[in-house]
């Protein structure tokens, strides 16, 4: 058990709850050869199963009992797709997306509850999808607390996009893993300076 979202593409999850907010983005695929975990009601429900596990590991909040029926998929999805673009506001390391036209991100429904150890704790109130999403935005409010969501970013290499988070001390990674992702930017970058040199030899010479 753990969070399979991100353990997928070999990368260490955020700390914390943030980590169910960088599995649920990383259910999206990173390529063409990746599936999306949340296309289909089997796999959805079986990375929720792990995930609320996880998550509930993590908080040591109780497990989020919910049923994810194959119509809400569609919800879920456009709430993580909404939910990625203001992380990848995180890029650039003042929280701001460049363009959040056609993006919009739902209420959630929660209520206050004080457990046994005398510690107030915020809980989702919805059921199916809408819990997950209360759930994760419940973890977005608690990592902007203690400062840690500005490091939850999502790769610079447009054909990845992978959810990460920066351990770095300045908080300056840009790619997921700078060995696949960002040499692929540098070579694409090298064979356009290539062509270019090649189309204009005289502007190079």
């Amino acid at each position: 058990m753990g969070w399979p979202a991100t353990v997928r593409y070999g990368i260490d999850p955020a700390p914390g709850g943030l980590a169910l907010v960088q599995d649920l983005l990383n259910t999206a695929p990173a390529g063409p050869r990746e599936p999306d975990l949340l296309d289909r009601e089997e796999t959805a429900l079986r990375w929720w199963d792990e995930a609320r596990t996880a998550w509930a590991e993590a908080t040591r909040r109780p497990p989020v009992e919910l049923l994810l029926a194959k119509t809400e998929l569609s919800g879920l999805r456009t709430f993580r797709d909404a939910l990625r673009l203001v992380a990848t506001g995180n890029n650039s390391g003042d929280g701001a997306t460049t363009d959040r036209d056609g993006w919009s991100l739902p209420l959630a429904s929660v209520v206050l509850r004080m457990g046994a150890d005398g510690q107030v704790r915020v809980e989702p109130r919805d059921k199916g999808w809408p819990a997950i999403a209360s759930a994760a935005l419940i973890e977005v409010m608690e990592a902007q607390r203690v400062d840690t969501w500005r490091r939850l970013k999502t790769c610079r290499e447009p054909r990845c996009r992978t959810a990460f988070y920066d351990h770095s001390r300045n908080n300056s990674k840009v790619w997921h893993d700078v060995h696949t992702c960002g040499n692929a930017v540098n070579v694409r970058a090298y064979r356009d300076r290539q062509r270019v040199a090649r189309s204009h030899p005289s502007e190079t010479s």
